[in-house]
C-alpha cells in the first residue's frame, strides 16, 4: 500500500508531465509505459525463480521495495524526458524484483481454501494505494500552485517507509518437510512439471492483457474530453476506489464457486469500460468507463493469482508466478504500443474499440475446452 501511495502519485500526474510540459507524443508515452511494464515483467521471472532455488522470498521481495525506493528521488530532479525515461525503468526493475516473490509469498501463508480471499485482500490494500496516492496528488497540486517537483518530492517519503516495513515486520514462513528442493527453477526440466491447467491460465492472461494496456490512456482520455489537468489523477482514484472495493469481495466469492465464472463476468465488464470510453459523450461518460476498468480490475486480478497458486507446485510458485508477469508483460507492451499508435492515428476511440476487441477474443477463449480446464 505504501509503495503504492508513492508510485501512483508520480504515474497519476506523469503522462501529463511528459505531454504537457516536456512535449513528448502520446505515442512515445505508450511506448515508455510499455517498455518498463515489460522489464518489470522480464525481470520478475528471474527472480520469482531465484526464490524457489533460494527457498527464501522475503529478501528478495526487501531489494525490490529497495531499489524502487532509491529511485523515487530521480523524478523531481530529472531534467529531462531521458532522465525520466531512466528512473521510470529502473522503477520497474525493483517492482519486478519483488513481484513474483511477494505473490509467491502470500501463497505460501495462505490455507488453499483461504486463496482467492488472500490475493483479493492483497489487490484491495495494493489498490488502496492506487487512489490514496492520486488524491494526495490532486491535493498537493492544488496546494502548490500545480507544482509537479514538489509533488513528486513528497512522493519519496511513502516509498521508504515501504521498504522499512518489510524489512522489520515481515517474516519469511518456515519451509515446509519434505518440499522438494529446486536446482534449476528455470530448466526445461522443471517448467514441464508445471501442470496443464496452469498453462491455460497464462493463455487465457495473455489474451487477456491485450485488451488491459496501461491506465495512463484513461488519464489521457479524460484530458482529451475537457478534465483540468490538476484534476487528473481523479481519474485513477476513481478507478481505484471501485477496484479496492471490489477485490476482495470477489475474492472471497471465488472461494466459493468456479473461479473462471467471475473472470468471464470481470471481462464482460471490460468489454463495456472500454465501450464506454469509446463512444459515452463528456466526462460523464469517461466516468462510468473509467468505473468499469476500476470494477474489471476488482474482478479479476486476485482471480487470477489465486488460479495460478491453485495450478502450480508449490516448490514451482515463484516461477510460475515469474513466468506469468513475463508472458503478460509482452502481451503489456504489445498492447500500449497498439494503444498509443491507434491513438494518434484515430484517436482515442480506435484504442478503447480494440481492447473491447481483445476482451471479446478472451471472452471466447474461456469456452475452449482446453483453456476451461484453468481452474481445479
Amino acid at each position: 500500500m505504501l509503495m503504492d501511495i508513492s508510485s501512483e502519485m508520480i504515474h497519476a500526474l506523469l503522462p501529463i508531465y511528459m505531454v504537457a510540459v516536456l512535449g513528448t507524443p502520446v505515442i512515445a508515452v505508450g511506448v515508455i509505459e510499455g517498455i518498463a511494464e515489460a522489464t518489470a515483467a522480464i525481470v520478475k521471472v528471474f527472480s520469482g525463480a531465484l526464490s524457489d532455488r533460494l527457498g527464501n522470498r522475503k529478501w528478495l521481495a526487501a531489494a525490490g521495495y529497495g531499489l524502487a525506493a532509491v529511485t523515487k528521488p530521480v523524478f523531481p530532479l530529472a531534467a529531462s524526458l531521458s532522465w525520466l525515461v531512466g528512473a521510470r525503468f529502473v522503477d520497474r526493475v525493483g517492482k519486478g524484483i519483488r513481484g513474483a516473490p511477494r505473490d509467491a509469498l502470500v501463497a505460501d501463508l495462505t490455507p488453499p481454501d483461504l486463496r482467492g480471499a488472500a490475493f483479493g485482500l492483497r489487490q484491495t490494500l495494493d489498490t488502496v494505494g492506487g487512489f490514496v496516492g492520486p488524491l494526495l496528488a490532486i491535493l498537493l497540486m492544488w496546494a502548490t500552485a500545480d507544482d509537479y517537483r514538489a509533488v513528486f518530492w513528497v512522493a519519496v517519503l511513502p516509498a521508504f517507509g515501504a521498504f522499512a516495513l518489510i524489512v522489520l515486520a515481515v517474516r519469511e514462513p518456515p519451509r515446509p518437510d519434505g518440499l522438494r528442493q529446486v536446482r534449476a527453477p528455470l530448466s526445461r526440466a522443471e517448467v514441464s512439471l508445471l501442470p496443464r491447467a496452469y498453462w491455460a491460465v497464462i493463455a487465457i492472461a495473455t489474451v487477456f492483457t491485450l485488451a488491459r494496456f496501461s491506465e495512463a490512456f484513461l488519464v489521457l482520455r479524460a484530458l482529451d474530453a475537457g478534465l483540468p489537468a490538476a484534476l487528473a489523477p481523479a481519474v485513477m482514484v476513481l478507478m481505484s476506489v471501485v477496484y479496492a472495493l471490489s477485490a476482495y469481495p470477489a475474492g472471497v466469492l471465488s472461494d466459493r464457486m468456479d473461479r473462471r465464472l467471475l473472470l468471464t463476468l470481470g471481462l464482460v465488464v471490460l468489454v463495456a469500460g472500454d465501450l464506454a470510453l469509446a463512444l459515452a459523450p463528456g466526462l460523464a461518460g469517461v466516468a462510468a468507463g473509467v468505473a468499469l476498468w476500476g470494477l474489471h480490475m476488482g474482478l479479476t486480478q486476485g482471480i487470477l493469482a489465486a488460479m495460478v497458486a491453485d495450478t502450480a507446485p508449490a516448490e514451482l510458485r515463484g516461477t510460475a508466478f515469474g513466468l506469468l508477469n513475463l508472458v503478460t508483460g509482452a502481451a503489456l507492451l504489445v498492447a500500449s504500443l497498439l494503444a498509443g499508435g491507434l491513438w494518434d492515428l484515430v484517436g482515442p476511440a480506435g484504442t478503447f474499440l480494440a481492447g473491447a476487441g481483445f476482451a471479446t477474443l478472451a471472452i471466447i477463449a474461456q469456452a475452449i475446452p482446453f483453456l476451461r480446464q484453468s481452474a481445479p
